[in-house]
């Protein structure tokens, strides 16, 4: 079976086509600026030229008809028609607790995410349009939700919830949901098969560092605790994210510049982070280059950020009386060998000791410490796509 998985955002279309049985990416591909003037498409087949189609998609509809439409191309094409599409999986950001696994689309499933969307309101609305837009161009094929919070779903109450008032919890549900939850469980269950040992026997800590970061806490294959919350600003310090800080900053900062609370979101979302730290850039190349050069903000940019996700294995270690893994994944913790470095020089206190020449490796599966670390420190590149469609590929057949 083919299945094609979307990721959908509020102007942008991301897709890989994937063979169900082969788990070979077919292809895949990115639409941009959806509903804004100079619209695109970039895609690319296996094996072929990466193309580029400069198009105005004035709605997400048309973006997923330009997506079967180059899918099916006779040139750049790799299927004969929308026939061969076996399934949709998408990527949900917010399930709430209405979900603690991945589900058919039904009409009440569309209703459940849509009473999600004040949890994520940049998110689910694009994700519901994805949904109502294939489901326009293709009503006939099974489409599947994956959602981000569902793998979080199994931390206990002491882990999620805040120290608020209880009823405040009661009428509008918040508490910490966690995200990247389809990342955690794929790196978690990859890393206890890279070692042959059965993941409900490990105590796994998951470092997913990107522009957008979390750690997780997963123990004997159940998350316990995430660094994500109600919603993905609190925890590590990202790309454009502030993180934790003192919830007094927000009014005492807004004050002083006159801000509203939404124009604070937009500087805590967008304008924070090793971003806002260093002046530079939001992109670790550029800091690493930086710092190279000499730059002290940069360098301080970086020791904080290392610092930061270090704090959070230790919390993690601790909350499960202990750890056997700590797996790296996501851009920067596949490929920034220096990041890697700084946050293994905190954690000898577990016994760890990284092999400083594996570690020059970058973007590849593979354990980094030394045969003698009592902890295994490992890069395992994460593949949501897959385990969208992977899930995808289950509730289908199930279903049948």
């Amino acid at each position: 079976m083919k299945i094609l998985v979307i990721n959908c955002g509020s102007s942008s279309l991301k897709y890989q086509l994937i063979d169900s049985e082969t788990e070979n990416v077919l292809a895949k591909g990115l639409c941009e600026r959806i509903g804004i003037e100079g619209g695109s498409l970039t895609h690319q087949a296996a094996g072929k030229e990466k193309i580029t189609l400069k198009k105005e998609m004035p709605e997400h509809t048309t973006a997923v008809q330009m997506v079967i439409e180059a899918l099916t191309d006779k040139e750049h094409g790799v299927i004969a028609s929308l026939d061969e599409i076996g399934a949709v999986g998408h990527r949900i950001v917010h399930g709430g607790e209405k979900f603690a696994g991945s589900v058919i689309i039904t009409k009440e499933v569309v209703q459940a995410i849509e009473e999600c969307c004040d949890l994520a309101p940049l998110h689910n609305p694009a994700n519901l349009i994805g949904i109502r837009s294939c489901e326009e161009i293709m009503p006939d094929v099974p489409q599947a939700a994956v959602f981000d919070t569902a793998f979080h779903q199994t931390m206990p109450e002491k882990a999620y919830l805040y120290g608020l008032p209880y009823e405040y919890y009661e009428k509008y549900k918040v508490r910490r949901y966690g995200f990247h939850g389809t990342s955690h469980d794929f790196v978690s269950a990859r890393a206890a098969a890279m070692l042959g040992k059965d993941r409900n026997d490990l105590r796994i800590i998951v470092c997913h560092l990107g522009n957008g970061a979390s750690i997780s806490a997963v123990k004997y294959g159940k998350s316990v605790d995430t660094s994500m919350g109600l919603t993905p600003l609190e925890g590590l310090i990202m790309g454009t994210r502030c993180g934790d800080l003192d919830p007094a900053i927000v009014g005492f900062i807004g004050e002083k510049e006159h801000l509203s609370y939404q124009e604070m979101s937009d500087v805590m979302n967008k304008k924070s982070g090793v971003l806002g730290m260093s002046g530079i850039s939001s992109d670790f190349r550029d800091l690493g280059e930086a710092a190279a050069a000499g730059n002290e903000r940069a360098k301080m940019t970086l020791e904080a950020y290392a610092y930061r996700a270090a704090k959070y294995i230790g919390a993690y270690t601790a909350a499960m009386g202990g750890v056997d893994v700590i797996a790296f994944t996501a851009g920067v913790g596949e490929n920034n060998c220096a990041v890697r470095s700084m946050i293994g020089s905190y954690l000898e206190f577990l016994g760890t000791t990284i092999d400083e020449e594996k570690n020059s490796l970058r973007g590849e599966e593979l354990i980094l410490s030394t045969p003698e670390s009592r902890v295994c420190v490992m890069v395992v590149p994460t593949n949501e796509e897959l385990a969208i469609a992977r899930e995808t590929l289950r509730l289908v057949c199930e279903r049948r």
